[in-house]
């Protein structure tokens, strides 16, 4: 019944995600969470603070407009003390004369007593780079913009830094 009710919960987040509502994912934050996106794009960054977040949603929903999320599975293990949730998802932004924008997501979160403390996502990034690069053609400079990121991102190491960054 626990992971019925935590399944239930996380599409209702998403369904609001859909309508580019970030409020109900950002209450079901803990007090100190972490939020790890991969990838050398502006969406990617790890972030530990709401007002990074909020920031963090307001730029995905103007670099992906009409964003659509469809989720394809959810598994939701261990007690609500120390719960891990894993999705599969579809992020889909209408594209026309072509057809939409798809990319496969897959999160891991962890959640305690109904708070989420933890969320690291991963994404095709190459797909997501010829989407930006193709927004930046059409005048979202936005799209090559550094990361929202609370922390030094994507850290240190001699293959973690973009050839533009070093």
């Amino acid at each position: 019944m626990y992971a019925f009710i935590v399944e239930r919960r996380l599409r209702a987040v998403f369904t609001a995600l859909s309508s580019g509502n970030a409020t109900p994912m950002l209450e079901g934050l803990a007090s100190a969470f972490e939020y790890r996106f991969e990838g050398d794009s502006p969406i990617s960054g790890l972030r530990n603070s709401r007002a990074s977040m909020a920031l963090w949603w307001e730029r995905l929903f103007r670099l992906f407009p009409g964003l659509q999320f469809e989720i394809r599975e959810v598994a939701v293990l261990g007690p609500p003390w120390n719960t891990r949730i894993h999705v599969v998802m579809d992020f889909i932004v209408p594209h026309e004369p072509d057809g939409p924008y798809r990319n496969i997501v897959m999160q891991f979160m962890r959640m305690r007593w109904g708070k989420i403390h933890h969320i690291h996502t991963l994404e095709d990034t190459q797909r997501c780079s010829r989407y930006l690069a193709w927004s930046m053609t059409q005048g979202r400079e936005e799209s090559q913009a550094a990361p929202i990121t609370d922390l030094p991102w994507p850290g240190e190491g001699p293959f973690l830094k973009t050839q533009a960054a070093k």
